[in-house]
């Protein structure tokens, strides 16, 4: 009786499992994305002109440079008006596995090959990191938090709060969801509660002191949805998105008192290069959007930045800028490791304790089911994903992690059952730099992030591990985990070697805690800057010293937004597309929403 029951509940979860992926729209249905996104095609069927002068008024009124979080909802926007070219360095988000799906969201990060919708970086601190190299950018391979940014951020922006409320909603309704609520993480928000983190503010968007459940871009079957599904709001007449499309460079017209962005070289699938060109008419433009490393590195390569960085590779310079690629900030998380006695339900990041300590404490749990392959993983901190958090940062090779994959298969299954609470710097205060390594766009530039170098950032990451020693203690905790003192220990001789951190012994000890923070850093993939607002672009984000070219998207950040940013990026390409018709149509113009 209890095998047939077994035998059917098994039975139940796969058909389930298969419900779901034919249910789901848009996923590995080739035909379907093809359908809805007829505008959609790969970069090699792009039919350059002769010369720019023969683009005349048929050229693109707006060529968008990176189909990510910003790219995708600023294309849609201006296409309701105006003809718009979009260039994606990589493919699309719909039929790849990997993407789609939030049991395997490790996947995508451990593939390291040319082809993967994730870059890897490994910056100079030593910490590994990730850019998005596919449609829908950041939104197709990030943890699907969705949170907006606090009213002082807005008002400290500049941003027009009316339109902000307009833009965040339009991003809403379209691809995020309430999140199931997965017990793990209603013990984190409990335990959060009863650590002092309060009051409760219930499911909400808005950014507010205590602990809430946020917003997810995950849909009840755990399948994602990006910004790249916003482009179902284009005007299908007005707008080209070309895949596989790497941009190389932002062409200028040097005849004028300042120079005047014209067009962008781009290379196609096969190597092939390509010029698109913008049209001769009055706010006509080349708009930025690829990224806080994509971006600053992409005016570098055209020729606006440091004079001296750029006459070095032979980079003819067209404005000579300073600050470009300068300031440049990654928000460093640590993480604690929470063995458990039975496995626990695989979960991303669902609640967050917004603290006035500086610091803001998520959680994520769960591992995949198989014993033998990668999917034995402990998903946002895998090490498989370059997370390998016990080894100093300078320590942490490529050899390592090929070290750690294979000696894994050694370590007891259970050390894979639990959860980790990350402990992320809200504000950090150290501030690094990106530079050019060579000319070739497709390589990863050069960055450093200096992690740790200001003080402040060293007494929140300690506040930060004194608040998840108080969650770890707590009674909401205690009664979730229900472990006693002879299973934990079990648990953590076991998990010794399992590639996690567990809370410090000596948690009174301030030089032994920031010890630990240096030592363990890691990061969640919210760097920002390079392209800061006042030093590279405007206030209406164009940047200085040229004409008709912006960048729009979180290289012009000096805090990232929130406690994930990717629910502001994405409103911040709305908005700013939204300003620009405006701007060029009048005010009175009415914007389908």
């Amino acid at each position: 009786m209890n095998m047939s029951y077994k035998k059917l509940s098994l039975f139940i979860f796969l058909f389930s499992s298969c419900l779901a992926t034919l249910i789901t729209p848009s996923h590995g249905d080739y035909k379907h994305w093809q359908t809805q996104f007829s505008f959609i095609r790969r970069a090699s069927s792009f039919s350059s002109p002769s010369s720019s002068s023969n683009q005349g008024e048929k050229g693109y009124d707006y060529i968008v440079v990176g189909g990510g979080t910003a790219g995708c909802p600023l294309a849609a926007t201006l296409s309701q008006k105006y003809n718009v070219l979009l260039l994606e360095r990589g493919g699309v988000p719909f039929t790849n596995r990997n993407v789609s799906f939030l049991s395997n969201f490790h996947l995508t990060l451990a593939d390291t090959s040319n082809t993967s919708p994730s870059q890897y970086f490994v910056s100079n601190d030593g910490v590994y990191n990730a850019r998005a190299r596919v449609l829908g950018g950041g939104t197709s391979i990030n943890a699907g938090f969705y949170t907006r940014a606090s009213a002082r951020y807005i008002k400290r922006m500049g941003w027009d709060a009316k339109l902000v409320n307009e833009s965040y909603p339009w991003v809403e309704k379209q691809i995020v969801h309430e999140p199931l609520f997965e017990p793990w993480q209603r013990a984190v928000h409990d335990g959060l509660l009863d650590a002092g983190v309060s009051p409760d503010n219930g499911f909400t968007y808005d950014h507010l002191y205590g602990t809430k459940v946020g917003g997810t871009i995950f849909d009840k079957y755990g399948r994602r949805h990006t910004a790249a599904e916003l482009l179902a709001s284009s005007n299908p007449k007005n707008i080209d998105v070309l895949i596989h499309a790497k941009a190389q460079k932002i062409i200028f017209d040097m005849t004028g008192k300042k120079p005047k962005a014209v067009g962008v070289v781009f290379n196609d699938e096969n190597g092939v290069r390509h010029e698109a060109f913008i049209s001769r008419r009055h706010g006509s433009e080349v708009i930025v959007t690829c990224g806080a490393i994509g971006s600053p590195q992409l005016l570098l390569l055209s020729g606006i930045g440091p004079k001296t960085e750029l006459e070095k590779l032979n980079i003819s310079v067209v404005h000579d800028n300073k600050f470009v690629g300068k300031d440049m900030s990654d928000n460093p998380m640590n993480t604690i490791y929470v063995p458990f006695r039975k496995p626990v339900k695989q979960s991303l990041i669902e609640t967050v304790g917004i603290t006035k300590k500086g610091v803001y404490i998520e959680a994520s749990s769960g591992y995949g089911q198989s014993k033998d392959s990668i999917s034995c993983h402990h998903g946002i901190a895998s090490a498989e994903i370059g997370q390998l958090s016990t080894i100093p940062p300078k320590q942490r090779t490529h050899e390592a992690i090929e070290s750690y994959k294979r000696n894994k298969k050694d370590i007891p299954y259970e050390a894979f059952h639990g959860g980790f609470i990350l402990s992320k710097i809200a504000y950090p205060k150290s501030k690094g730099e990106l530079k050019l390594i060579n000319t070739n766009a497709d390589d990863n530039p050069s960055v450093t992030f200096n992690y740790f170098s200001h003080v402040q950032d060293l007494k929140a990451c300690v506040n930060g591990i004194r608040i998840v020693e108080k969650l770890v203690r707590s009674k909401p905790f205690l009664n979730f985990t229900q472990c006693d003192r002879k299973t934990i220990k079990k648990l953590l001789n076991m998990s010794v070697t399992a590639n996690v951190n567990l809370i410090p012994r000596h948690t009174n000890d301030t030089k032994s805690l920031e010890q630990f923070c240096r030592d363990t850093v890691i990061t969640i993939w919210h760097y920002h800057g390079g392209c800061h607002v006042g030093q590279v672009v405007n206030t209406n984000y164009e940047v200085m010293g040229v004409h008709r070219l912006r960048v729009i998207d979180g290289s012009t950040f000096d805090e990232s937004p929130g406690t994930n940013p990717q629910a502001t990026v994405m409103m911040m390409g709305r908005y700013m597309g939204v300003k620009i018709l405006r701007e060029r149509l009048g005010k009175t113009n009415r914007l389908r929403r």
